[in-house]
């Protein structure tokens, strides 16, 4: 077994007396080394427990007989930076993590690399990294934090939040349910961008076969994390790096997964960002086509009844894959050595699943109550679509899953706000009414770093008229808990001069899901041809100019000036 780290040890002789002076000892400095990057830290409830699966995972390592090196690029919260600016910086944050995991590696060699993460920027951060670096490696998620009273997940309070600024609730009732959202850690209990992500970690085959999004809090996460340490080491025996394993394949079967459950919108940025890392070019359409026909069976939140804690118990990612295994590539290669076809057959002849239905007796629940069975989905059209037209040119997403049906066709007025602040505000204040289009623009990658509109989405979906009446239509992005008319990542962006820069108040938009079209059909109220709106649309591009820029220096600078377009992944080239 050829290992590069006593390759670089005979070139770099401070490199021996630099550990030693850290404790290792003599022996530790001729095993395989291998980096344990994790995002611990009290950052939030997703990665504050992860210490302690960094510590079960050194443990498999030396077990193993490796030497275990601890390396943290802690995360940020999207929950915590909700409502100001520093949701600006969740997208970028996925870059520098990435960055900086390349800079662990690459100066200071390791021979392998076991990755622990939990959330919606981090896990995409570690799998960018794993492509990147292309060193034999494996990934731990940090589970899902636990329900609270009465099921109250975290999702629902954005809700309960402009139900409060509408006077239909008291304040004693507000904090109460802030205060018992979270009661423990792990990712979010509903199927957002940390769910979706760590489901999507399993399903590329970086993961052991059905560990990802366990209750965060389960004895059973802990023996995953032990188990990790420990094929770290075999992974560098078989020979197998992060590249041998993910092909296009296996980003075709997270595709097919990710119907499945409905996963959040914000993987349409994340996959494609990762296909990118391991060397493939992955564009949304390809999201659409997949989708259409795709099988959607998990019935967990925000789409669905259920807090995202349930999934392991009904079976997890194996148990998705047995439904629609007709639909997969079986034969791709994972990181225990075997296929994905081999990993499932082995799957039913362990205790993996009888442990699942012992969860599933102390809740009470049949596993079909959670992930249906294929002949019985919730839908049969996937979750996601991809729409385009003359505002939309290179692409728009939407989770059609989320949509009121009375908004799957829907011709509607444009209201543009130049920022999320004043759009919510109108819809807060009465000021948006049925039939409108609230377009919130310059909040993409180039114009503000790609926020999430989660407030004002929240006050559109508990606005029981609103909600089957209108759409809201943006450059910027989602909370993976959204639900409602809610249709993002439009590009080009309108600080690129995209046509959502050019909408003014009384146009009008074309809306139609099912045929995957969003278009401008009218300007100022009046209908006119395909072609006049070209024409209008050119002159009013004449007068246009661009937005001042926001940012001056730091990292949003760069990120402004080198994020690709959301439609390829929105990183920086």
């Amino acid at each position: 077994m050829k290992l590069k780290s006593q390759e670089i040890r005979q070139i770099a002789p401070e490199m021996d007396p630099l550990r030693m002076g850290m404790g290792w000892k003599e022996e530790d400095l001729k095993k395989p080394q291998i980096i344990v990057e994790s995002t611990f830290g009290d950052s939030h409830p997703g990665s504050a427990h992860l210490f302690e699966l960094v510590q079960e995972a050194v443990k498999g390592i030396s077990d193993n007989g490796g030497k275990a090196a601890r390396y943290f690029a802690t995360d940020i919260c999207d929950g915590m930076a909700q409502g100001h600016d520093g949701i600006n910086y969740s997208l970028v944050s996925r870059e520098i993590i990435t960055d900086m995991i390349e800079i662990h590696i690459k100066a200071t060699t390791f021979d392998s690399g076991v990755f622990i993460s939990s959330c919606d920027k981090a896990v995409p951060a570690h799998l960018m990294a794993m492509g990147r670096v292309n060193i034999p490696s494996i990934i731990v998620t940090g589970g899902v934090m636990d329900a609270g009273p009465d099921l109250l997940t975290l999702e629902q309070i954005g809700m309960y939040s402009a139900m409060y600024e509408r006077g239909e609730i008291t304040m004693e009732q507000l904090n109460y349910y802030k205060h018992n959202a979270c009661p423990s850690c792990g990712a979010c209990s509903f199927m957002g961008t940390a769910s979706t992500m760590q489901i999507m970690a399993e399903a590329l085959g970086l993961m052991l076969p059905g560990s990802a999004l366990m209750p965060a809090m389960c004895e059973d996460l802990r023996d995953v994390a032990y188990r990790a340490g420990k094929q770290s080491i075999e992974i560098i025996r078989l020979g197998l790096k992060a590249r041998d394993i993910v092909t296009m394949k296996s980003f075709e079967n997270a595709i097919m997964v990710h119907a499945a459950i409905s996963g959040s919108s914000n993987s349409l940025l994340h996959i494609p960002a990762i296909a990118h890392e391991f060397g493939y070019e992955l564009d949304a359409d390809t999201f659409d086509r997949m989708h259409r026909g795709a099988h959607y069976i998990l019935d967990i939140r925000p789409a669905g009844k259920w807090p995202a804690q349930y999934f392991y118990y009904a079976g997890g990612v194996p148990r998705i894959m047995e439904e629609i295994k007709n639909m997969l590539h079986l034969d791709v290669m994972t990181i225990t050595g075997k296929t994905l076809g081999e990993n499932l057959e082995d799957l039913k002849n362990s205790n993996y699943y009888n442990k699942c239905d012992e969860y599933l007796k102390k809740i009470k629940r049949e596993r079909t109550d959670i992930i249906r069975r294929f002949e019985k989905p919730i839908g049969k059209d996937g979750t996601i679509a991809i729409l385009k037209g003359n505002l939309a040119p290179e692409g728009a997403v939407v989770k059609h899953s989320a949509v009121p049906k009375e908004m799957h066709k829907a011709t509607l007025r444009v209201r543009p706000f130049d920022c999320e602040e004043d759009a919510i505000a109108a819809v807060l204040n009465k000021n948006i009414r049925p039939g409108d289009a609230v377009i919130i623009r310059y909040e993409g990658p180039k114009g503000s770093g790609m926020p999430e509109m989660f407030y004002t989405t929240e006050a559109i979906a508990s606005d029981e008229e609103l909600a089957k009446t209108i759409a809201l239509i943006t450059d910027g992005r989602f909370s993976g808990a959204t639900k409602g008319p809610a249709i993002g990542h439009v590009s080009p962006e309108a600080a690129d001069g995209g046509p959502i820069a050019l909408l003014e108040e009384g146009d009008i938009i074309e809306l139609d899901i099912p045929e995957r079209v969003l278009r401008i059909i009218g300007i100022k109220g009046e209908r006119k041809s395909l072609e006049e709106i070209d024409n209008i649309l050119s002159e009013r591009k004449k007068d246009w100019k661009p937005k001042q820029k926001k940012y001056f220096s730091g990292v949003l600078k760069l990120f402004s000036e080198h994020a690709v377009s959301p439609m390829k992944g929105g990183y920086m080239d």
